[in-house]
């Protein structure tokens, strides 16, 4: 586990619970990049987990908690409201290491883009974001896109729209 407090973002503690993600050396500090460039000046303050997992704990975390059977790339789970006076708990993100990969390599992308997108993703629903309406979906989206810009990645609904 390693935890640090970017300069301007939540201090976040990146758990590897996987092997498969040894080989991104990168990783964590990608991550807690990819969350300071999204983090608002409320949540510089706060503090949060990202684990860095495998499709099987993914798998087994998305049956219990969202009763779907199988895995997923990135999943968070808000924290409860603190007492006054505690620190800012915002939640914890789970990341996959294989469906990441995999998503990826269908879509094109580098592996660090991905991973970024989906640590902004998962960092914004701590945050209280959400897509469940076409509503909800563009807000966040382009959220997530000003973000992406600012870190140099891409926009990763271009392709997509291009196609509406």
């Amino acid at each position: 586990m390693t935890s640090s407090r970017p300069a301007r973002g939540p201090a976040v503690d990146v758990v590897i619970a996987s092997a498969r993600w040894r080989n991104r050396r990168r990783a964590a500090s990608l991550v807690r990049r990819a969350i300071a460039a999204a983090a608002p000046a409320a949540a510089r303050s706060a503090e949060m987990s990202v684990t860095l997992t495998s499709d099987r704990s993914m798998r087994a975390l998305n049956r219990q908690w969202r009763g779907r059977d199988k895995p997923t790339n990135v999943l968070s789970f808000p924290a409860a409201r603190a007492s006054r006076g505690a620190p800012k708990l915002l939640g914890d993100v789970v990341i996959a290491y294989e469906t990441t990969a995999a998503e990826a390599r269908a879509l094109g992308l580098p592996f660090d883009h991905h991973l970024a997108h989906l640590a902004v993703h998962g960092f914004l629903h701590l945050l209280g974001y959400d897509h469940e309406s076409d509503g909800e979906a563009d807000v966040m989206e382009r959220r997530e896109r000003r973000v992406l810009a600012k870190l140099g990645i891409p926009d990763p609904y271009a392709e997509r729209d291009a196609g509406d």
